[in-house]
C-alpha cells in the first residue's frame, strides 16, 4: 500500500511551533495550492487549502525559515485522525504529516518570481538592468543546456541502459 502525497503551494500564515510535553517539537501551517482550472462563475483560479504538520528538527527548521506567502513543497503522508469536541461530537481532521519541506524562494526575496527563475530574459524580474543582464549572463554561463536543440555527443559506455 501507498500513502505519499507532494504538494507545491504558498503558506496562509507564519507557521506555529509547539512542544509536546515530552519537549518534541511540531509546527503546523496551511499551505495554499491552487487548482488547476478556472472556475466556471467567477473566472478565477480556485485553490485548496491543506493543513501540513512537521515534528522533530524538521519542524523547528520550518518555524525559523518558513514565512506567509512563501512558495514550498511538502512531501509526505496523509493522516486522518478524530477527536471529541467540547459538545461530544466528533470531528475528523485531514492533514498531511510531511517529511521533507523544500523552501523554493529565498528568504530574502523581494520578488516572488526569483526562486523559480528559470534563466533567459524577463521571466518576472522588475529590478534595474545592470542587476538584471549580470545575472542573466551569469545564469547562462553556468546552464548546461545552453545549446539546446544541437545534438550531444555521447557514447554507448554513457548511457545508463
Amino acid at each position: 500500500m501507498l500513502n505519499r502525497v507532494i504538494l507545491i503551494g504558498r503558506l496562509t500564515r507564519d507557521p506555529e511551533l509547539r512542544y509536546t510535553p515530552a519537549g518534541v517539537a511540531v509546527t503546523q501551517f496551511t499551505l495554499a495550492v491552487d487548482r488547476p482550472f478556472v472556475s466556471s462563475q467567477s473566472k478565477e483560479r480556485e485553490a485548496d487549502f491543506i493543513p501540513v504538520v512537521t515534528w522533530r528538527q524538521l519542524a523547528e527548521t520550518c518555524a525559523n525559515y518558513l514565512r506567509k506567502g512563501r512558495l514550498t513543497a511538502v512531501e509526505g503522508r496523509i493522516q486522518v485522525r478524530s477527536y471529541d469536541n467540547n459538545e461530544g461530537r466528533k470531528v475528523y481532521v485531514t492533514e498531511i504529516i510531511a517529511d521533507n519541506v523544500r523552501f523554493l524562494e529565498s528568504s530574502n526575496s523581494g520578488n516572488r518570481e526569483e526562486g523559480s527563475y528559470s534563466g533567459g530574459s524577463g521571466n518576472g524580474y522588475s529590478g534595474g538592468g545592470n542587476s538584471n543582464s549580470s545575472r542573466n549572463t551569469r545564469d547562462q554561463q553556468q546552464d548546461p543546456f545552453l545549446d539546446d536543440g544541437k545534438p550531444i555527443d555521447i557514447s554507448d559506455d554513457d548511457l545508463p541502459f
